[in-house]
């Protein structure tokens, strides 16, 4: 039992969600077996599948109102699908109208991508079920889908509320382990020979690591803080802060390394450091596995004691001796954050500094308010623009489906459309190759299965691939891809069994819609460098408005919340900002953005993040040896001047970034902490004046 116990602990929130929407599925189908014979059952496992797309782990609040949200639009296309099966202009027509109103959907967020697939799912099963050719056959259609949508609706809500708790754990398991991957790739650039690493290799890394963080951050914000209060879940709660603050403390401790230069007299401060990170790295690297495993963390070494005051390593000039003791500082504390993170998962007591309200601030939006509609009603819009091609796309391929001579399966060309058909040319081609690459093994698969006569096994076979199609969406579409084929193919066998497996014709109408669908992505398309000045503008918005409050006296936690809700935007902004970069490496020539002027603001960026955060840390952590008039006033002065710079939004043109960098301070950090504080604010003036003429400059190369 052990082991099993193991495997079981170890699995993912993606494979648990699976498993549970598979198992949901399954339990539809045998009561509605049961209840109304095997095409009932057939009918309302389709219900239950297309309102399953929206059951995501999520809170169970967030659930109940996505997945009924999804059941609620599946069903009402399923049944004017149904009312218009034997009608062939106006079935295209609907699936037009589907491909519309799922691509207008996405004007309420990524949150509502998995309800806007619902519409276009179910009028597929609808279409590949045989046409009711009465009034009251399509009511016992309608009836028997809305029984599995509701049905599975309340599978979903009883579902999440049960695994809950452990979604928390698994949310914090994750991003610990994203939080260690991150200190690993910047103990390697560290360790790195010069000659190893290009320029580009840094800023790639810390883009997909950031990224990555960023999303399990998110992910654990809507779990934990919407949870009950109870002394566990505040504990969790402060271990999530105490990883938001390492995050910040780490990128400050990226600062003047560059100033020891690449000596033999530097190498041992640099792999010491880097050395340091990596046991670093392990301890979350612990915590992540025993939280997984439910097992109490191992008594282990204290993190900061593996990091003197004083400096060991052999650096004869002075300026080296006194750049050494910032750094050990800034490693001592990111060991005493790891340190308090270790003491909170051995049971220490929890101090949250956020009240439960200030906690909900941070939390993703839910809801459909209409007024998130009106930015999309123009063809400037993006999401506007994909909704008229999905539309004609979609219709296109449900008429072409008609009149092709394998025409049985039509909606099978029509979801391979809908499927690879992307708002980007980039996320369109990766999808192309995916889908086709997919199609083609669950092809091999069920070949497989045919030879071997599945019989008995092939309900179970089926269930298997919607628990894998499900939990591998947003993971690994060609996992998903094969998995749906798979579906596809068995639900159609199920459907008639004596028509075979329709092999022959899905991956023709694989291949030809992945190909519809890359043609149509260049009607109307949205390439990046429409959208660059609204992502520019919202970078540096989001940066003035952080520099604000962050070169504030410290003012307690109310104070607190306006800062992380403002970094907060600047690492979204900064995430928009990078996905452009990478979507645009596809796009033609002539529209493509330059790709250097994105990688030098997102650099610039980053370098003027990491002086705030230093300046955050040095400041809270000397707070009782500075004078606190004295130094908030000569924060607000800079503050003052970076806004300006920032907020000034192409007026200075001309403007430059500012030239000469201060030196170390003659004092020593731990003693006379003033200098060092001024010297900061200096450097991240200079940072904010190299943001802003990067920000320019991109504007002005995108636009000529």
């Amino acid at each position: 039992m052990a082991p099993l116990r193991t495997v079981f602990l170890r699995l993912p929130a993606y494979a648990i969600n699976g498993l549970t929407v598979a198992l949901g599925i399954g339990l539809i189908q045998l009561l509605a077996g049961g209840l109304g014979g095997a095409h009932a059952a057939l009918v309302a496992s389709s219900g239950a599948v297309f309102a399953s797309l929206a059951d995501m782990p999520n809170a169970t609040h967030r659930t109940w109102r996505r997945v009924a949200t999804a059941a609620l639009l599946g069903c009402l296309i399923s049944a004017l699908a149904n009312a218009l099966a034997r009608q062939p202009l106006a079935m295209g027509a609907l699936m037009a109208l589907c491909g519309f109103i799922s691509a207008m959907v996405l004007a309420w967020g990524l949150r509502a991508a998995s309800v806007s697939f619902a519409g276009i799912l179910a009028v597929v099963f609808t279409a590949a079920a045989p046409s009711a050719p009465d009034l009251a056959s399509q009511l016992r259609h309608l009836a028997w889908t809305a029984f599995g949508a509701g049905a599975y609706t309340g599978w979903a809500v009883a579902a999440a509320a049960l695994v809950q708790p452990r979604l928390r754990t698994l949310s914090l398991a994750v991003l610990l382990e994203a939080a260690a991957r991150l200190l690993r790739a910047r103990a390697g650039l560290l360790q790195a020979e010069p000659g190893e690493v290009t320029d580009a290799l840094p800023l790639q890394t810390w883009i997909r690591d950031e990224a990555a963080l960023d999303d399990r951050l998110q992910v654990a914000r809507d779990l934990l803080f919407a949870a009950p209060s109870s002394p566990h879940t505040e504990r969790q709660s402060a271990l999530l802060l105490e990883v938001i603050q390492l995050r910040e403390t780490f990128l400050a401790s990226e600062l003047d390394l560059e100033l020891l230069g690449g000596d033999r007299a530097a190498a041992p401060v640099v792999a010491a450091l880097a050395q340091h990170l990596l046991q670093l790295a392990d301890g979350l690297a612990d915590m992540a596995r025993a939280l997984t495993l439910r097992q109490p963390l191992a008594p282990g070494r204290d993190p900061a004691a593996t990091v003197a005051l004083e400096p060991v390593w052999p650096i004869p000039p002075a300026n080296h001796l006194r750049l050494t003791e910032v750094l050990v500082l800034r490693a001592r504390h990111m060991a005493e954050c790891v340190g308090r993170m270790q003491a909170l998962m051995q049971g220490g007591a929890a101090q949250v500094p956020l009240s439960r309200d200030d906690l909900q601030l941070f939390v993703s939006v839910e809801g459909w308010p209409l007024a998130a509609l009106r930015p999309h009603l123009t063809l400037r819009s993006p999401v506007l623009r994909h909704a008229v091609r999905a539309a004609v796309a979609l219709g296109c391929a449900y008429w072409l489906g008609s009149v092709l001579p394998w025409a049985s399966h039509p909606h099978w060309l029509v979801l391979s459309v809908a499927v690879v058909l992307r708002g980007n040319l980039e996320q369109t081609l990766s999808r192309r190759n995916l889908r086709v690459a997919g199609t083609v093994i669950g092809c091999l698969l069920v070949m497989a299965l045919a030879q071997a006569g599945p019989g008995p096994f092939a309900a179970l076979i089926f269930l298997l691939a919607v628990a894998l199609a499900h939990a591998f969406a947003t993971r690994q579409y060609l996992v998903t891809a094969v998995a749906a084929t798979v579906m596809a193919l068995l639900q159609a066998h199920l459907a008639d069994p004596t028509s075979g497996f329709a092999i022959t014709e899905r991956l023709a109408d694989t291949v030809l819609g992945a190909a519809l669908a890359w043609a149509f992505s260049f009607v109307l398309p949205s390439w990046e460098h429409r959208a660059l000045p609204r992502l520019v503008g919202r970078v540096t918005r989001g940066m003035a408005r952080l520099t604000g409050e962050a070169l504030q006296w410290p003012q307690g936690a109310q104070a607190d919340v306006a800062l992380r809700l403002a970094r907060r935007e600047v690492y979204e902004a900064l995430g928009a900002l990078a996905a452009s970069a990478q979507r645009t490496s596809v796009e033609p020539l002539h529209v493509r953005l330059p790709l250097y002027g994105l990688a030098d603001l997102l650099m610039r960026s980053r370098s003027l993040l990491a002086q705030l955060a230093a300046i955050r840390v040095l400041v809270h952590s000397r707070a009782a040896e500075l004078d606190a008039a004295q130094a908030g006033e000569a924060m607000q002065a800079a503050a003052a001047e970076i806004q300006q710079r920032l907020e000034a939004d192409g007026a200075e043109a001309s403007a430059g970034p500012l030239h000469g960098r201060p030196g170390l301070p003659v004092a020593s950090a731990i003693d006379a902490p003033w200098p060092w504080l001024l010297r900061r604010l200096h450097l991240a003036q200079q940072a904010a004046a190299d943001m802003a003429y990067a920000a320019r400059a991109l504007r002005k190369a995108a636009s000529s």
